[in-house]
């Protein structure tokens, strides 16, 4: 067995199968391959039996989103290392080496991703991760080289190795051991934000997340679950809750107020946008949020927290008012 299985999870991707996985077997040669499938109904599990017999399959009674399928998949994983990667994601020769030589390198580092670019336009980072991930006070989420909606060209300026907050759910290696001590990803999320929450409660315990420069991958971006109301709900209510599960006691309920009165403030925008279905998603988010804010407390209970864990108070202030469009203009 090698230290590392790359583990992709799968949901009615057989075409995403069919045009990446070759691609990440030839190019993952230090790793062992696994599927993990959410009961898929497409066929995904038997072409990929009758196409890779010798790779582990591990097929899921139904589909239990990507944080629960994951933790349900990887009871039966048994490496030192996992690596995580989206079904959408290509991956060049020798992606693999510069990330694990770096778990030797810095040994409080749990968690490690790439940069993730465009695999339409290469020379482009991606919205999800880009050159690692941060958040602002109130829980919004941006990027090196991707801060609200604008994406930079990957000319090389993040290439340095660099501590960052949170790694991209498309693809990130982690610690196995720390993976479990964390009790795998919180299964409510279903899907979104759910890496962000995992690397939150990371760091609050004082291990590292890392974004590494000489590794890049490609993404296709939005294959797996494209922009849709759905989407829309997942990412606020799952913000919400990440915001009650790791901002300390003392600054929580202040936050968390802010944060919901943007929250409306985008709702708003959404429907002068004559999106009404975001909009609705929004108003749904809350529900669910208020509906199940008891059980997310109680979770936050058990959880150790840190002051430090923004790296600007007010993203969409510094882009839509301070006009930072880069991520190198923040503590400008």
């Amino acid at each position: 067995m090698k230290p590392i299985a790359i583990v992709l999870l799968n949901y009615n991707g057989i075409e995403l199968l069919k045009k990446f996985l070759n691609d990440v077997i030839s190019n993952s040669l230090e790793a062992d391959i696994v599927l993990i499938d959410n009961n898929s109904i497409d066929n995904s599990v038997g072409w990929f039996k009758k196409h890779y017999p010798k790779l582990q399959c591990i097929e899921l009674e139904e589909n239990y989103g990507f944080a629960k399928g994951y933790n349900e998949g990887l009871k039966q994983v048994k490496h030192e290392y996992y690596g995580l990667l989206n079904t959408d994601v290509w991956v060049p020769k020798n992606w693999l080496k510069p990330l694990l030589k770096s778990f030797d390198t810095y040994p409080n580092v749990a968690i490690i991703q790439p940069h993730i670019l465009n695999q339409k336009k290469p020379n482009y980072f991606e919205y999800a991760g880009a050159a690692g991930g941060y958040i602002d006070k109130y829980g919004i989420t941006f990027c090196r080289g991707r801060i609200i909606n604008k994406l930079e060209e990957d000319l090389g300026q993040y290439d340095k190795n660099q501590e960052i907050f949170w790694a991209s759910g498309a693809c990130f290696l982690i610690r196995s051991q720390i993976f479990w001590k964390l009790e795998g990803f919180d299964n409510d999320f279903f899907a979104h934000q759910e890496e962000i929450d995992l690397c939150w409660r990371a760091n609050n315990l004082g291990y590292k997340t890392l974004a590494v420069g000489s590794s890049k991958v490609y993404h296709v971006g939005a294959a797996t679950l494209p922009l849709s109301a759905k989407k829309v709900f997942l990412n606020h209510r799952n913000s919400l809750n990440m915001i009650v599960k790791n901002v300390p006691n003392k600054n929580r309920n202040t936050i968390l107020t802010y944060r919901l009165i943007l929250d409306g403030a985008i709702g708003l925008f959404f429907l002068f946008k004559l999106k009404f279905s975001y909009t609705c998603a929004i108003i749904q988010a809350h529900f669910s949020f208020y509906k199940k804010f008891k059980n997310v407390r109680l979770k936050s209970n058990s959880l150790i927290k840190k002051d430090d864990y923004f790296f600007t108070k007010n993203i969409l202030l510094d882009y839509y008012l301070k006009r930072k469009r880069y991520f190198t203009d923040l503590h400008k």
